[in-house]
């Protein structure tokens, strides 16, 4: 018996044109699969211990995706302070109400921190940060 474990095989992800028309018929390829239509698995943003992964993009340029947070960097209108507090947990999320149950994080989710609710303003998958404004100074000042 072999004592070596095959690596599980994926499909790849691939953001190039479609094969079928619309109405579901064929349509003939006018070329190969090319590397820049390649794509990436879905990694999401979540509350928890601190990490963020780098991978190189178009150009040799890198970025930055956070795959989980402790902490954002908050600014308060009110005294056009920035600081960097801890977060608690996903309030709400317009990009998918589950993301809530699952404390996903994405741009413009709101999240309650130690300073109250905050909305988040980056884009955790692309920037390596999490920046947000505090929107319960706008509340407790009307």
């Amino acid at each position: 018996m072999n004592s070596r474990v095959p690596a599980t095989r994926t499909m790849g992800i691939w953001q190039g044109r479609s094969r079928r028309k619309r109405t579901g018929g064929r349509l003939r390829p006018i070329r190969k699969k090319r590397r820049h239509e390649i794509g990436r698995e879905l990694q999401l943003a979540t509350v928890g211990t601190g990490t963020v992964k780098k991978y190189r993009v178009r150009g040799g340029n890198r970025k930055m995706r956070i795959l989980t947070a402790t902490t954002i960097n908050v600014y308060d209108p009110s005294t056009k302070l920035t600081r960097n507090v801890k977060v608690v947990t996903v309030r709400e999320n317009p990009a998918n109400p589950n993301y809530v149950q699952r404390n996903v994080i994405t741009k413009g989710a709101i999240l309650e921190t130690e300073l109250g609710r905050v909305r988040v303003r980056s884009r955790p998958g692309q920037d390596g940060v999490l920046n947000g404004v505090r929107i319960d100074a706008d509340a407790s000042a009307a």
